[in-house]
């Protein structure tokens, strides 16, 4: 029987992709097609960079074996970056003068899984100042490839309204003709205090 290939015989994979082999095809001028009776073996090892075989083998119902056939595959570096995902928007408005505490990012690699320990962010948020800031997230992989950085924009803002506080009772009653004297209020700012 003969054993043709299908694809090429030499073929480059990527470190940590999922490998599925073209295959072969057999034919015998007795049996005909005898694909299905191939024995195939291979050592390929995706997760190591490296040159590995698979090699085919088959025999005809007459126990005439084919010449074995065989592919290499080559296993070569992991090139594929890491992607960044934040948590929550990626521009939102924070309030001045509070706590600002981000949601975050998660990592995920195609070899090494989940890499969301490894991020490193970088901010510049000042919540004591109105402005616009960024949080920035990186991460790369064990075999070194950096991940396209994420930004989530931070527009902190001064929203909250002053309070005014009557000094006094808010109703007051008074003599006709007598000279009224306001007790005045105060006014405070959770930025400002007192103004």
């Amino acid at each position: 029987p003969v054993i043709t290939l299908l694809g090429e015989s030499e073929i480059n994979f990527e470190q940590g992709s999922n490998y599925v082999d073209p295959g072969a095809v057999a034919n015998d001028i007795v049996d005909g097609d005898i694909t299905a009776s191939i024995i195939v073996s291979s050592n390929v090892d995706t997760n190591t960079v490296g040159t590995y075989t698979v090699t085919y083998n088959v025999s005809d119902a007459a126990g005439n074996a084919a010449d074995e056939v065989s592919r290499t595959v080559n296993i070569t570096p992991d090139i594929t970056k890491p992607v960044i995902t934040l948590v929550g928007d990626s521009e939102i408005r924070h309030e001045q003068g509070t706590e600002y505490i981000d949601a975050g990012a998660t990592a995920i690699d195609n070899l090494d899984g989940d890499i969301t320990s490894s991020i490193t962010v970088s901010s510049d948020v000042d919540t004591n100042t109105v402005g616009t800031y960024s949080v920035i997230y990186n991460v790369s992989d064990a075999s070194g490839n950096q991940a396209d950085q994420k930004i989530r924009v931070v527009n902190v803002s001064d929203t909250t309204k002053p309070t005014i506080s009557l000094i006094g009772n808010d109703q007051v009653s008074l003599e006709l003709g007598s000279t009224y004297v306001d007790a005045g209020a105060t006014a405070t700012d959770n930025i400002d205090g007192d103004i």
